[in-house]
């Protein structure tokens, strides 16, 4: 490993030994920029890694609200701007009881990335709470996004930062965030992207992250002259992105067998049709029940309590779509001895070092996160421009320019991995080409 790598990464784990996550993404990263080090002089005289690893801004703060008993509860708020060369902060808001700042920031990071690989004007950032909607009335929810976006809307804008959706907040939390900002800003500007058709949202952005996956599954099949038609597919998660990821891998020919949420997992050998698939979405979307409800529906499917899905099935596609570190080294090593050939991530960072290791070793079309799941910012970036713009393009021009930046972004991991030798190796692709954008805008905009 390059020593300006090392020396970079022993800094981090000396300063933040306690962010696992951001640690883990940071060393991921900085291990493929290795490879550009050792030729590119100009990013250690430019102190462009220490630069990059630390947000040029973080904003903790606390969020009082009031529940249905009238009782005053309190969580903690976040928000990491992490790195603007490019382009205003972009990046979800996560409410979830695991988040902590070391998770927030390992996404922020991540982001800045993905972000410079759709080719669009946006910088990395990442927000949220370690409040659970989970169980909450609408009532309470609207509560507490009031008061997180009494806060946070001081440090947002369009031109500064632009939030949006992720794990636990959809479009009910998104419009009671932009509610709440119009009242304080008095502005109807483009500050949260994920909103209703009928006031400025996008068609294409809910299903934008699962389809996105799939086409760039499918860039990656095409290089071995395969494509889905005809294959077994795995998908773990039931939310958003598992969804449109199931309905994509469809259309495409493939036939989807599984589904998983935090109780186990469900496997279909029959596979996931248009009708089980609008079960899901009702079940998931509107009754938020449980994925074990899907067997007892369809008597064909068999519900694993506490399962994932990688070891229980056969499969030659595997997209993990839930939450980070949901592959393990041995989920890794079934999915290969079951047939997988193709991997593309639908979540943030859910396959392990471990489980990495094992995709390359066994030359798996691998397709990380930061790449195989930019679709959702992306089609959040066309979101940004028909606002800007007080337009709204039909859903198959959505669709379209979403496909061609998917096609671009494997092209630009393509071509940087086989540059930098190592060819097929998306990871050290993807890391180069959205490192390079941003580490050289950062050197043109001076200290």
């Amino acid at each position: 490993m390059n020593s300006y790598v090392v020396r970079v990464l022993n800094q981090l784990h000396e300063t933040y030994p306690w962010e696992k996550e951001f640690l883990q993404a940071a060393k991921e990263v900085l291990e493929s920029l290795s490879l550009l080090m050792d030729k590119e002089s100009k990013y250690e005289k430019n102190a462009i890694l220490e630069r990059i690893t630390e947000p040029e801004r973080t904003i903790c703060f606390r969020v009082p609200w009031v529940d249905d008993k009238g009782k005053i509860q309190v969580n903690r708020g976040y928000r990491v701007q992490f790195n603007s060369a490019i382009g205003p902060y972009k990046g979800g808001i996560r409410l979830h009881p695991s988040v902590n700042l070391g998770i927030l920031k390992f996404l922020g990071f991540e982001q800045i990335f993905k972000n410079s690989l759709t080719g669009l004007p946006m910088g990395g950032g990442k927000g949220g709470s370690n409040f659970d909607p989970k169980g909450k009335s609408d009532n309470e929810v609207m509560s507490f996004c009031r008061s997180f976006m009494t806060e946070l809307f001081r440090h947002i804008g369009a031109d500064t930062d632009v939030p949006a959706g992720d794990i636990g907040v959809g479009g009910r939390e998104i419009g009671y965030l932009e509610g709440q900002y119009k009242r304080l800003a008095n502005s109807n500007e483009c500050v949260l992207t994920g909103k209703a058709l009928n006031w400025g949202g996008s068609l294409i952005r809910p299903e934008a992250t699962g389809y996105g996956a799939t086409y760039f599954a499918d860039e990656m099949l095409k290089t071995k002259g395969k494509s889905l038609k005809g294959m077994t597919v795995l998908v773990s998660g039931s939310g958003n992105v598992a969804q449109y990821t199931v309905e994509k891998v469809s259309h495409l020919g493939g036939k989807v067998v599984s589904l998983s949420d935090s109780s186990g997992t469900i496997i279909d050998k029959d596979g996931i049709d248009e009708e089980k698939l609008q079960y899901v979405m009702e079940l998931k979307n509107i009754k938020r029940g449980r994925i074990s409800e899907y067997a007892k529906k369809f008597k064909a499917a068999k519900f694993s309590e506490g399962k994932r899905p990688w070891g229980l099935v056969s499969a030659q596609a595997a997209f993990p779509s839930a939450t980070q570190n949901e592959v393990s080294g041995e989920d890794a090593k079934a999915l290969v001895k079951n047939g997988c050939i193709c991997v593309s991530e639908g979540a943030n960072m859910p396959s392990t070092p471990e489980a990495i290791e094992v995709f390359l070793k066994n030359k798996v079309m691998y397709g990380p996160g930061k790449a195989a799941n930019a679709g959702g910012v992306a089609t959040s970036g066309l979101e940004m421009s028909q606002n800007s713009m007080r337009l709204r393009w039909e859903a198959k021009e959505v669709d379209e320019r979403l496909h061609q930046i998917m096609i671009n972004i494997h092209k630009a991991a393509y071509e940087a991995a086989e540059m930098y030798g190592t060819p097929g190796n998306y990871v050290n692709g993807a890391n180069i080409a959205g490192f390079k954008k941003v580490a050289d805008s950062m050197i043109d905009l001076g200290v």
